[in-house]
């Protein structure tokens, strides 16, 4: 099939777009297991500076990973339940709702910071844990939970499936177990990937809320490349990626798995039908 000069163009100005993007990464990488990365590749290759970062960072990585689970914990909690209301809820109020929560969105990462210092920072006990920033975290992710799994909601016309299993006696939860949370499983585990990766890659919130005893792994990272040697705080990020990569492809994999088990079992209902 012979392609034309537009195909081209655009190949091109994909991988250069691409490449723009990646090489700036990859030469952070190699600068992290490189022995002296203003010499080059001729220095040699070493681990020294990776084995050196999670000495000096590991308990970055481990309070992370907390705090980014806890917040998917809490913002399932909140807002699954949050997009069944908004559902259920009147349309004009709705959209006022929705509104409100994209505000910790809109506003800059540090101004919601510097809000909730001024309101909570006389909790003292508060201020010095890391729960502290588990609530900013919950506050700038929750939208991301709650738009697609409403979205999903709306394309599914969850209001008439729960409708009819009320007429048939279902009650409350049963009809929230067994209705609207299995019909709405894509929204859910597309909000998890965008609040998982959100809360271990934040930084603004986390920058102003942290204490040097709640350091999380992006404030980690500014402190390595603003304290340390270039190769330390490229380590820095060669781990970084190591955690969060695995992370993407799983929650990336669990979610394309439920698709096509959708998909198959729309599939058989056809064939029955």
């Amino acid at each position: 099939m012979k392609r034309s000069g537009l195909f081209w163009i655009q190949l091109g100005f994909t991988l250069s777009l691409s490449l723009f993007m990646v090489v700036p990464i990859l030469l952070s990488l190699l600068a992290g297991v490189t022995e002296n990365y203003f010499i080059g590749l001729k220095s040699g290759l070493t681990l020294r500076w990776v084995a050196q970062v999670w000495e000096m960072y590991a308990d970055t990585l481990w309070l992370s990973l907390l705090i980014a689970v806890s917040c998917l914990g809490c913002v399932l909690l909140v807002g699954v339940p949050a997009a069944w209301g908004l559902l259920k809820m009147p349309p004009r109020w709705a959209s006022r709702i929705e509104e409100l929560l994209l505000l910790p969105v809109a506003l800059p990462g540090l101004a919601t910071a510097l809000g909730m210092i001024i309101v909570y920072g006389g909790f003292h006990d508060l201020r010095r844990s890391w729960l502290f920033i588990l609530i900013g975290h919950v506050l700038f992710t929750l939208p991301f939970m709650v738009r697609p799994v409403l979205s999903v909601m709306r394309a599914s016309q969850l209001s008439q499936l729960d409708e009819a299993a009320a007429s048939l006696g279902a009650g409350f939860w049963q009809r929230f177990f067994s209705v609207i949370i299995p019909n709405c499983r894509n929204g859910i585990l597309a909000g998890a990937f965008m609040v998982l990766t959100l809360s271990i890659g934040e930084f603004n919130i986390t920058w102003m809320l942290h204490t040097p005893l709640t350091k999380t792994l992006p404030v980690g990272l500014a402190d390595s490349y603003a304290s340390m040697r270039l190769e330390v705080g490229s380590a820095y990020t060669l781990i970084f990626l190591a955690i969060i990569l695995p992370l993407l492809l799983a929650l990336s994999g669990i979610t394309h798995f439920a698709q096509r088990r959708a998909e198959r079992r729309v599939l058989s209902v056809k064939e029955i039908v």
